[in-house]
């Protein structure tokens, strides 16, 4: 059954007060009830400002209900009565969920019929839209770089954490009953190493990449407002050395109660964790940090300075190459130079920080250049239930 061309222009616009008194009379009946759902056929930014601009504010219940706050299941609700049938429209995080309490039929094809009406119907209110529009402020989420990393070296490093890395190899000879079952436990050895060296350069990798995206965040969230509106002069802060946006960090930022010292031991650790990174991204040649032996020749026979044992001379190399032994000191470093960085800033920008880079999602408002945190870390899905008259009678 088709929607009738009418349709909008009979609806009402009731009281919040009729509507409570409706749906309170309502429940005493049998009368039926339906529930369906509007995802991006009609933009969520578009019905709320044809409602508003048509209509006016918001009269559902659920504007009652909810919190001063953007964590709530419904953030807007309009109702309206179409004869003595009720039609609510719930603006939710997912979906504006549609019920309607009345004797009409309302399916999905009387939901594509309501779609095209508020569509044709749009531009008759397009002023009225607009104002309401203008009054909107344009926020844009995007993943916190920081937290990104953070969830990353932390995964890594609760895997490598389960790892098996004790061998019999590593303190004397080991002498398995066969050459099979050396064989065999040799493996099992390598497999846990090789696994652990992968995880070992990921981590390490990221190590001084993650502190930059703090460095980058900081900047981001409290750079001053003349370089926040100057795009290409923010732009120009990021490409600079790392050492050099922490330098000035009190000079492009606010919020700042001392200027960082680089000299600062959390800064000197920090910048030689800089220089070991450029070595191990670039693969650099380096025979002095990366030597594992010394040997002479007679022609062709070895004369070995001191010998090392099978394991020296196979895994041990691998630990030592990729920086096995040192990864919990150089993530300690990480964190250190990023408490060291937040203790320059002012008490209370320092808590604001705080709880910033333990948020994933983050956004900038497109107008201003403000920075905020739009939602919670939780997200609760729900959706209305309306029982049946003999569930209601159990």
């Amino acid at each position: 059954m088709s929607l009738p061309q009418d349709f909008l222009a009979a609806l009402a616009y009731p009281s919040t007060e009729e509507i409570i008194a409706y749906i309170h009379a309502c429940n005493d009946t049998g009368i039926s009830r339906s529930f369906l759902e509007i995802r991006n056929e009609l933009k969520p930014i578009e019905l709320f400002c044809y409602f508003w601009g048509r209509f006016g504010p918001p009269n559902g219940i659920q504007n009652f209900l909810r919190n001063d706050h953007s964590d709530n299941l419904v953030h807007w609700d309009w109702t309206f009565k179409y004869g003595e049938v009720l039609i609510g429209f719930w603006g939710t995080n997912f979906r504006t969920d549609v019920f309607v309490i009345g004797e009409l039929s309302f399916g999905d094809s009387e939901k594509f019929d309501l779609i095209k009406l508020i569509k044709t119907d749009l531009q008759n209110y397009g002023p009225a839209m607009a104002r309401i529009r203008g009054k909107l402020e344009r926020w844009t989420e995007f993943v916190n770089p920081y937290w990104r990393l953070t969830h990353a070296i932390n995964s890594l490093h609760k895997e490598l954490s389960t790892l098996d890395l004790n061998s019999p190899f590593s303190e004397d000879f080991n002498t398995p009953s066969t050459a099979i079952a050396q064989a065999e436990s040799w493996n099992s050895v390598s497999e846990f190493h090789s696994r652990a060296f992968g995880l070992c350069f990921g981590i390490r990798s990221m190590l001084p990449v993650w502190a930059e995206a703090f460095i980058n965040l900081l900047i981001f969230v409290q750079a001053r407002s003349d370089i926040k509106s100057d795009a290409r002069l923010l732009e120009s802060i990021f490409r600079q050395q790392i050492d050099v946006r922490v330098r000035a960090l009190h000079i492009n930022c606010v919020g700042f109660e001392k200027a960082v010292d680089y000299s600062a031991q959390p800064c000197k650790n920090f910048h030689r964790l800089i220089n070991e990174r450029n070595d191990l991204l670039h693969g650099n040649v380096v025979p002095e940090k990366q030597k594992f032996n010394e040997v002479f020749f007679l022609g062709k026979i070895p004369v070995f300075k001191e010998y090392r044992s099978l394991w020296e001379r196979t895994i041990a190399v691998s630990i030592k190459s990729v920086g096995l032994n040192q990864l919990h000191t150089e993530t300690k470093t990480v964190e250190e130079f990023v408490e060291y960085v937040l203790n320059c800033l002012k008490p209370k920008v320092r808590d604001a920080m705080n709880f910033v880079i333990k948020k994933r999602d983050i956004a900038k408002n497109d107008d201003d250049g403000r920075f905020g945190v739009l939602f919670p870390d939780h997200l609760i899905d729900s959706r209305p239930y309306f029982r049946k008259e003999d569930d209601a009678t159990k």
